[in-house]
């Protein structure tokens, strides 16, 4: 077993809690799978020229309508897709549309476009369940894991 970091696009499908905090300026999304965090700018800037590689990516993101787009690059070439080790190159760009229909809806269209890996952009739609006022509590990945034949999903 490999324990990779919850990077996104793949978190967005854990069983862990995922909570999201808004600033006038960013959101900041904490994970509870391996204690992880990312930033999502949208204060105007644009994704860098030059990035360094990361798990999470670089992202920046504006409004249309009451839809948040989210933009992402700079990965890093050992980045998973999911849990079956599917992978994504450095080249991956990936765009997610962010939309609250209601209260007890969240919306995620993620695209993946990736010319290195795939032969055409494809598109995921994730409907989750917003928890509100839900306690986080951490959880650590158990590298090298010997007993995986007893892992429940």
């Amino acid at each position: 077993m490999r324990c990779m970091p919850p990077n996104f696009p793949r978190a967005w499908a854990f069983p862990e809690t995922i909570k999201v905090f808004q600033t006038p300026t960013q959101l900041v999304i904490l994970d509870e799978f391996n204690a992880s965090y990312r930033q999502v700018f949208f204060d105007g800037r644009k994704l860098p020229e030059d990035m360094v590689p990361t798990w999470n990516g670089y992202s920046v993101a504006h409004w249309e309508g009451d839809t948040l787009v989210v933009e992402s690059a700079g990965y890093r070439d050992d980045s998973w897709l999911d849990t079956a080790g599917n992978f994504f190159s450095s080249e991956a760009r990936v765009t997610e549309r962010i939309r609250r229909p209601n209260f007890g809806s969240l919306d995620i269209d993620v695209t993946v476009d990736d010319p290195h890996v795939f032969t055409k952009p494809w598109t995921v739609a994730l409907h989750m369940r917003p928890l509100v006022d839900t306690e986080m509590i951490d959880f650590f990945c158990q590298d090298n894991n010997k007993d995986l034949q007893h892992l429940v999903r």
